[in-house]
């Protein structure tokens, strides 16, 4: 070939298909070009945050992707672009509005967030999304990450991206030990991306990394042997590529007990309470929660219930679990017909139909047990 360079993913894309076999040492291996081609034979770009991808799309996207997968988030994402189309329709929706929109998707903080981000933006950006990754970080629920990935997806500019997908890809190409979420480690990561990162084609190579990582670097049984990198990779030379990166250390989650009251009035509805706004389901609605019995039989004397120990019908309980602990519910079934609940503040308490459901951001295990309750009682 002389002296001219030749890259080995151009070579594969020609005379290979899903292979990549040891080249001669006569091409020049590029990690950025390996995976362009990769991309263009089999990334996925048909995603609908793909399809214009401005800076509110691709934003929302990837705040949603956070923790989540893609098939799960893809019909959150198409309706809550039907209901707030750009910023400022978000900045101008109550909380509420948003926190029913993400019910079910987990991770509560990051709607409040963004709804936070969207009304900041009109105040101090003139209703734009600042493209400069300082001021991008600024703004709630908006790490260096995602900052890289909207300004280099929708507005091509060279920023590096560092998701947990970037993570593993990187992890097992370098063959680097360690869990991910070490200060020491994460600062090799980012060093790494950043010189990896090409200064063409930027859009292409980030969506490039995250679908590398998601279809083909995955976490359990990687597909080595269709991956463009195989044959630079150190982790492949092992004899487990599988065991980088290190995973999280392992720690026994501690376990909450809980009751919640399920106050029924003759209209079918039940009484729900508004949480705080910051912590678990934050902003969120859900049933009223004690520590003890003797705390919710209390509660429930002033909202009217006649002798609730009597009254009481316990439902089967639910486990719900995050990140930090397990809560296991009990939820204790209780029937009023004279509730005292006018003397309480509107604004934190909210009789909910279960035949007509308002559109409220309700938790997803209390969402499941009004389900529950709802089918009970229309058999």
């Amino acid at each position: 070939f002389g002296p001219t360079r030749i890259f080995y993913p151009l070579y594969l894309a020609k005379h290979q298909k899903n292979q990549y076999a040891e080249t001669s040492a006569v091409m020049t291996f590029s990690f950025a070009e390996s995976v362009l081609v990769w991309f263009d034979q089999n990334g996925r770009k048909d995603l609908p945050w793909q399809q214009n991808p401005t800076s509110y799309r691709v934003w929302i996207s990837e705040i949603m992707l956070q923790q989540t997968q893609v098939a799960t988030v893809i019909p959150y994402y198409r309706r809550f672009m039907e209901q707030f189309p750009g910023l400022a329709t978000l900045a101008a929706a109550p909380l509420d509005d948003v926190l029913h929109l993400w019910s079910g998707l987990g991770y509560y903080a990051r709607a409040r967030n963004l709804h936070k981000a969207a009304l900041l933006v009109c105040e101090q950006f003139d209703g734009q999304l600042p493209e400069s990754l300082e001021a991008l970080q600024s703004l709630p629920g908006i790490g260096r990450s995602t900052a890289g990935a909207i300004l280099s997806l929708a507005c091509g500019q060279k920023q590096a991206i560092l998701d947990g997908n970037v993570k593993r890809v990187l992890a097992r190409f370098h063959a680097l030990p360690g869990w991910p979420g070490q200060a020491a480690m994460l600062k090799q990561l980012w060093q790494l991306t950043e010189k990896h990162t090409p200064d063409y084609r930027v859009a292409e190579y980030t969506q490039a990394m995250m679908d590398l990582g998601a279809t083909v670097c995955t976490r359990n049984k990687p597909a080595c042997s269709k991956c463009p990198l195989l044959t630079a990779c150190k982790a492949q030379k092992t004899a487990n590529p599988a065991q980088y990166p290190s995973p999280k250390p392992k720690r026994s989650l501690p376990v909450r007990d809980i009751h919640m009251a399920v106050l029924l009035n003759n209209n079918h509805s039940v009484l729900l309470q508004k949480r705080p706004p910051a912590g678990i389901w934050g902003g969120l609605w859900s049933l009223p929660e004690f520590e003890s019995m003797q705390a919710l039989y209390q509660w429930c004397d002033a909202q009217g219930v006649s002798d609730p120990e009597k009254a009481n019908r316990t439902l089967p309980e639910l486990r719900h679990s995050f990140s930090h602990f397990h809560l296991q519910i009990t939820p204790h079934l209780m029937v009023t017909e004279n509730p005292v609940i006018a003397v309480m503040e509107a604004d934190t308490t909210l009789w909910y139909n279960m035949d007509q459901p308002q559109r409220v951001g309700v938790a997803a295990p209390v969402s499941k047990l009004l389900g529950q309750l709802s089918n009970q009682l229309r058999t």
